[in-house]
């Protein structure tokens, strides 16, 4: 308790120190706007009355790949922009030669190879908090929220219209966003924060209408100024979005039916605040993980793909303590069977519902609170050779809890205090953590000071509670050509986040550095380089002993072409001590590691473009000839401005690797292997307009590892022996693994309404894992069609529902029918 109270001394601290800066003093251009009676038709023809008389943004300035130069008369863009009571309407004619214009159709957020114009708005004229709204020359729309702690957040989703038109001197839009979209206050005389940004595909080149410095600073510190907004008021938020869910799964001869109903609900709890909800949750149509053979240490984690736990939750990311997987993953129980016992339990935790309210007033305080529950779950016990089963838990009713406050100033900076809770039913395991961190930039947007600290607390209810802390320090140099900066990380032993984070290991004391150089303007055959060099020193925090130490650099450029390529190397000089590979606390020593690499993209404007990719390392250490290689070759074919197809290989090689293999008797068992990995994926996407996409994507991954018979174990000074006599034969279950995964996705999206979407999806999907490692590819293949497939068919139908329209609609039927 003293720790959390000396965290909440720190926020409140911060906030009085860092929070009397003024703000920037940064020009800015202004746009005068009016309200109008008459709105206009969003068809993409400004041929309304209402633009003619409104003012114009134009005189665009290039911020990359240069700075400070303007379009000629035939590529200027002109911008009007008007509002009424229920939306803003922005109209833009973007001049340039048709014939030049790229416009490849994507899905909803895929940027392509497509001219695009953005529209970014900031109510609270902050310069922390954009919404962007996104058209693409195609008519493909695609929306973010934006801060500098999350950058572009492409999963957050509104509903809004816009419209495009292809003309003989350029093309043209027009955009209907409706205040339901935005979180603003009411206002007498507001002052919006506004950007327009139009992006040239062909050349990569981008303009901004209020002039962008990208040596320093965030994008939103140098926005417009949007004026005239009189008398709009935040509208009631309520959207609703019911859903149906039909599907057909079928496995080794048995098929099985399901029928879904559930809702997703958005509420505007104030005029700054929105409350989440899903009820009845339905991730039936959630994209297959990439699963690979995981050899290490540590547990395999998977991205989330739940919209869900993905759209809005830049507040609940603030530490680093929130990885939604956590939220409805595998059970989490210890199962102890007897002898002849087996144990079948779900792959997965239901979730029964999830919300999330998160807002920020004007002033620049964040609030967030998120609560998930999921139900209690029930593995079979069952003895093979009785019959007899049993039930037992293995994940009780559990509640997940994250309380955010947040707050920013001076446009650049920020302190959070975040709390995460996880309470369990029963004698499983609780936990808290709680911390503090400060973002703070200074007035010049030169320097960047970064402070985390974090207390756990894990209570395992049949024995004393863990408490663990941990830091972070970052101060660097941010603006620029040559920046540096140096950064330092401690956990103790006992700091523990998993209940509801992600932290792959504790017990550290770590020290970086980094150093960089790069340009933002063209140099002779290149639009931009960067180089880096960095070096790291890595210690045990307890005991605190010397565990590594590494240095190399990076180096990549983008040509006037616009290829791009890049080289890296790392050094890791002398002896190195893994404390984790053993599983058991020993240090694992190797000696003088290094490995460098490169790649190449080539311009994927192209019609055909590729990306190449090698690594190669080695150890130079006495006895050991380890060395590893790896490369990915992927070609792209863009057939026409609707069908895209990227076909990737990557192939690896590891020879002489050593690592853990088995345990005997509680010790580890560590051999000398070969691995060899070959994964071949496509995908391809057919975009039949902007309201239809039709998507396939294919992996199969094949994994072998063959050891050495010889095996070893671990002495206490680091190095292995084989005097033990351990083997192939003599261990139990052979270690040798072949292991491989095919899937298929093929999904049709049809957007038949505003917000409202049909989407049908097939999948099949088959896995092996066995320990023929010496079976060819072909054979291996063989083996894995073998096995029995899983074929699943899902039919997912959701509705938009806005309560506004609702009640517009309900009352104009009501005066026709009287």
């Amino acid at each position: 308790m003293k720790f959390r109270l000396l965290l909440t001394i720190l926020f409140f601290s911060c906030l009085y120190t860092f929070g009397q800066n003024k703000a920037l003093l940064i020009p800015k251009k202004q746009l005068q706007t009016s309200r109008t009676e008459r709105p206009p038709v969003i068809d993409g023809n400004l041929d309304d009355l209402v633009w003619d008389d409104a003012d114009v943004a134009t005189n665009f300035i290039q911020f990359t790949p240069e700075m400070g130069i303007a379009n000629p008369q035939s590529q200027r863009t002109e911008v009007r922009l008007t509002y009424d009571n229920d939306a803003i309407y922005v109209a833009a004619y973007l001049y340039d030669d048709p014939s030049k214009i790229m416009k490849q159709v994507t899905g909803r957020d895929n940027f392509g190879q497509t001219d695009f114009f953005n529209l970014i708005l900031n109510p609270n004229n902050d310069g922390q908090n954009d919404t962007q709204f996104i058209v693409f020359s195609s008519g493909v729309q695609a929306d973010a929220i934006a801060s500098p702690s999350i950058g572009e957040d492409y999963s957050w989703n509104a509903v809004w219209d816009s419209a495009v038109q292809i003309n003989d001197d350029g093309w043209s839009l027009e955009m209907k966003i409706p205040y339901r979209t935005l979180r603003f206050s009411n206002q007498e005389a507001p002052t919006w924060g506004i950007q327009f940004i139009r992006q040239f595909r062909r050349s990569r080149s981008q303009f901004s209408w209020n002039p962008i410095d990208v040596t320093k600073g965030n994008i939103g510190l140098y926005h417009g100024q949007l004026l005239g907004l009189d008398g709009i008021e935040p509208p009631t938020r309520l959207i609703l979005y019911p859903f149906t869910t039909g599907i057909i799964n079928s496995f080794d001869g048995t098929t099985e039916t399901d029928l879904k109903f559930g809702m997703d609900v958005k509420y505007g709890v104030t005029e700054n605040f929105t409350l989440d909800a899903t009820l009845v949750p339905d991730f039936s149509q959630a994209r297959f993980d990439n699963v690979v053979l995981n050899l290490g240490p540590f547990e395999q984690t998977f991205s989330e793909q739940r919209q869900f736990f993905t759209e809005g939750v830049d507040l609940f990311s603030k530490g680093g303590l929130f990885f939604s997987r956590r939220v409805g993953s595998a059970p989490t129980g210890q199962v102890t069977l007897a002898d002849n016992e087996v144990l079948d339990q779900p792959d997965e935790v239901k979730v029964l519902n999830a919300l999330k309210l998160s807002g920020r007033t004007k002033n620049g305080w964040g609030f967030g609170l998120f609560n998930a529950i999921t139900e209690k779950t029930k593995g079979q016990i069952t003895n093979e050779i009785t019959g007899a089963t049993r039930e037992q838990v293995v994940e009780p009713f559990t509640n997940y809890n994250i309380l955010v406050v947040d707050k920013q100033f001076r446009g650049n900076s920020s302190v959070s205090l975040i709390n995460t809770n996880v309470m369990r039913e029963g004698s499983f395991r609780d936990a808290n953590v709680t911390a503090v961190r400060a973002d703070i930039v200074n007035k010049k947007n030169t320097f960047r000071y970064v402070a985390e600290a974090k207390v756990s607390q894990v209570n395992y209810q049949n024995r004393d509670t863990d408490i663990g802390a941990s830091s972070f320090l970052f101060v660097g140099k941010v603006a620029g050509n040559f920046r540096y900066s140096i950064d330092h990380s401690f956990a103790d032993t006992k700091y523990e986040i998993n209940d509801l984070g992600l932290q792959f290991r504790n017990n550290f004391n770590n020290f970086g550095v980094d150093a960089s150089y790069e340009i933002f303007e063209p140099k002779g055959r290149l639009n931009s380089y960067r180089v880096n060099l960095f070096a790291n020193y890595r210690n045990l925090a307890n005991p605190g002993v010397f565990t590594g130490f590494n240095f190399g650099g990076n180096y990549r450029a983008t040509s006037i072409k616009l290829d791009s390529y890049g080289f890296r190397l790392n050094i890791e000089p002398g002896k190195q001590y893994d404390y984790f590979e053993s599983r058991d606390g020993r240090p694992f020593i190797y000696e003088n590691f290094a490995s460098t690499g490169g790649w190449i993209s080539s311009n994927y404007n192209r019609v055909i473009a590729i990306d190449l990719r090698a690594n190669i390392g080695a150890l130079l250490e006495d006895g050991r000839d380890f060395f590893n290689y790896d490369f990915e070759v992927s070609p792209r074919v863009r057939f026409n401005d609707h069908l895209l197809m990227v076909y990737r290989l990557n192939f690896l090689h590891n020879n002489s690797d050593r690592g853990y293999a088995a345990e005997v008797s509680g010790q580890p068992i560590l051999g000398e292997r070969n691995r060899q990995i070959m994964t071949n994926s496509i995908s391809a996407n057919y975009g039949f307009n902007p309201f239809n996409t039709l998507g396939l994507t294919f992996r199969h991954y094949w994994d072998t590892v063959d050891y050495d018979y010889d095996l070893f174990t671990l002495l206490d000074s680091g190095r292995l022996t084989t005097a033990s006599g351990f083997n192939k034969d003599n261990i139990g279950d052979d270690p040798d693994i072949s292991f491989s995964t095919w899937n298929i996705d093929l999904t049709y999206s049809w957007q038949f309404a505003p917000g409202s979407f049909l989407t049908a999806l097939y999948r099949n999907q088959l896995f092996n894992k066995d320990t023929m490692s010496q079976q060819s590819y072909s054979d291996s293949l063989n083996t894995l069609f073998s096995q029995p497939i899983q074929n699943t068919f899902s039919l997912r139908l959701q509705y938009f529902i806005d309560y506004n329209d609702a009640k517009r609609l309900f009352k104009s039927k009501n005066k026709s029918n009287s």
